[in-house]
């Protein structure tokens, strides 16, 4: 048996020379790939208290601002060092990031990190009771007239502007990495999609986050879901230093009543954070534009508390799960990815031009019309959207767009099924829901739709081009790591 330091030598090595073939064969041209097989990695962490102000509006839309703050709402982060430029995740507790306000986050993260915008993976956890920044929105509704509704732009910029000082402060502590660490446990009584059936064949997709309560809504089987909590972890030798989970499922028990929080998928990461505060712990929500709580959640504080402690224990089952193998590569693949606009009538510039200008219709339907004019003009611009994946040889990490439905994450573990795939939602949220072929052929709709029938072709086309081909990196040898902490 060959020692760790040798092994990871040999690794290296021949992770070398596959890169050099590949290169050579022209793999990799599909897509802009920056990348590296270096020795040395080092990772740095921050964290930042992002919590809105009381009488802020809440999921851009919600009719009661916030005027209690239950818990406070966080930007956990890494970046990761080694390779060709830093590669910088993100994840914030808000409901959405969206158009220029999603550039604003990827600009200051990459100036703060040295590295270029396609490096940087921002996402939003997606709890309701927390904002929605789309800087071209807010200027549309300033135009007319309502300025400051959707979201308030100056605590907007500090909170970019604290998150990157932080992350540029982060740096002088970077920590060698030289080890991942992959493991998944089964979540249970959490996850349902929204999508029922009525007896007389009818299908709906009205299983809510809460719809507990409803008999109906609650004997119906879980439908399609990701049963597996993912958690990809980095670590100095034995020492590990941070823990990425990432499940699918809208992040929230109950919402709406003007009460800030990161829920119930926030308050497990905290929780786990207490067990061994030298671990950061961060959170990423999966594509779950159709997935819910609702099976198992009547809204109530007790059935939070309930998917709180369900989430926690599939946190800690995944890590005593945890497998680790030496980290021999970072590299980044991005391709631009262009999703047509949803063809609805009501959805059509001058629809929607008109619906911001009427000042008989409510705050809340104009809001809704000024952040669909603002991703048609980013279109109209041709601005893509980035879907980047990060290659770490045993295990990708892919950033999809808005609420990309369960089925495109599945479809991802599919095209690369030796592989160690953990999806993440809520990148660049423009688009909203992200429905899949069959969704639309059930008859999905819904308000918060801008993209049409042909996404799901599309972000197939895209995982082709960033996905790697399976490669004799992906099965080195893994080692036990020490028992976790409890």
């Amino acid at each position: 048996m060959l020692s760790i330091n040798r092994r990871r030598v040999w690794h290296r090595v021949w992770a070398g020379l596959l890169w050099v073939v590949a290169g050579v064969a022209g793999i990799w041209s599909a897509a802009s790939a920056p990348a590296v097989l270096a020795a040395d990695f080092s990772l740095a962490v921050f964290s930042v208290d992002v919590t809105i102000p009381l009488q802020h509006r809440c999921m851009g839309i919600l009719p009661t601002k916030s005027v209690k703050i239950v818990d406070p709402l966080y930007a956990h982060g890494f970046v990761l060092q080694g390779g060709e430029r830093p590669i910088v995740l993100c994840a914030v507790d808000w409901c959405e990031i969206r158009n220029g306000a999603y550039d604003q986050w990827r600009d200051a993260l990459a100036a703060a990190a040295g590295t270029t915008r396609q490096c940087v993976l921002v996402c939003s956890v997606h709890q309701h009771d927390a904002p929605v920044t789309d800087a071209g929105a807010a200027r549309l509704l300033a135009d007319a007239g309502l300025p400051g509704e959707l979201y308030d732009e100056a605590f907007h910029d500090d909170a970019v502007r604290r998150v990157a000082a932080a992350l540029r402060e982060s740096l002088s502590g970077a920590r060698r990495v030289t080890h991942l660490g992959l493991g998944q446990a089964r979540v249970d009584s959490v996850a349902s999609n929204r999508r029922v059936v009525y007896p007389d064949g009818r299908v709906t997709f009205g299983r809510g986050s809460s719809s507990g309560g409803d008999p109906f809504c609650r004997e119906q089987p879980e439908g399609l879901i990701d049963p597996w909590l993912k958690t990809i972890s980095f670590w100095d030798g034995d020492v590990p230093l941070l823990a990425l989970h990432a499940y699918a499922t809208h992040p929230m028990s109950f919402y709406g009543r003007g009460e800030v929080t990161s829920d119930f998928v926030g308050l497990a990461r905290e929780r786990r954070q207490r067990d061994d505060p030298s671990i950061a712990q961060i959170y990423v929500s999966g594509c779950s534009g159709d997935v819910t709580a609702g099976k198992f959640n009547t809204g109530s504080l007790d059935d939070r508390h309930a998917l709180v402690d369900r989430m926690y224990r599939a946190m800690v089952a995944a890590w005593e799960n945890t497998r680790r193998t030496p980290l021999t590569q970072s590299v980044l693949r991005n391709t631009e990815l262009q999703l047509e606009f949803h063809p609805d009538p009501s959805l059509t510039e001058e629809a929607l031009r008109a619906a911001l200008d009427d000042t008989s219709r409510t705050v809340e339907q104009r809001i809704l019309a000024a952040m669909g004019l603002s991703s048609r003009q980013r279109v109209a611009a041709g601005q893509p959207i980035d879907f980047p994946c990060l290659d770490l040889g045993p295990a990708q990490i892919v950033l999809f767009p808005g609420e990309s439905f369960v089925g495109l994450q599945l479809m991802a573990q599919q095209m690369r099924p030796d592989a160690f795939v953990m999806s993440i939602g809520f990148g660049e949220c423009w688009p909203g829901y992200v429905a899949t072929d069959a969704a639309f052929q059930d008859g999905f709709y819904d308000d918060w739709q801008w993209v049409g029938p042909s996404s799901e072709q599309r972000i197939r086309a895209a995982l082709q081009r960033v996905l790697p081909p399976d490669r004799a990196s992906a099965a080195s040898e893994p080692v036990d790591p020490p028992a976790p902490t409890d």
